[in-house]
């Protein structure tokens, strides 16, 4: 249904930036979405959601350098991250989450290397 694509991944040096960026092929009005993320030969982990109502939530290890928000009107969803950090190193997943958990609706990934 609901069709989820990441982009905005690529290389970065530790202490640099990137901007990923989720666009959803519906409107997510009232849809939670979240980015998770996997990390070589880890399993997946949650780095940030926020509800329909803007509230944010975000794993310790990200606070203070992430930042996660959305932009209904474009169908879109981002994650700012700074500070990049060599375990921030992974496979960055979009998700999105109907009301009340009815549906749930992953995007294929996109990779996010912190290297120098």
């Amino acid at each position: 249904q609901v069709q989820l694509v990441e982009s905005g991944g690529g290389l970065v040096q530790p202490g640099g930036s990137l901007r990923l960026s989720c666009t959803a092929s519906e409107t997510i009005f009232t849809f939670e979405m979240g980015w998770f993320r996997q990390p070589p030969g880890k399993e997946r982990e949650l780095v940030a959601v926020i509800t329909g109502a803007g509230r944010t939530n975000y794993a310790d290890s990200v606070k203070g350098r992430f930042s996660i928000s959305r932009d209904n009107f474009k169908k879109a969803v981002y994650l700012q991250m700074n500070s990049l950090k060599p375990e921030d190193t992974a496979v960055y997943y979009c998700k999105a989450e109907s009301p009340y958990g009815r549906r749930v609706y992953w995007g294929q990934g996109t990779q996010v290397t912190v290297s120098s």
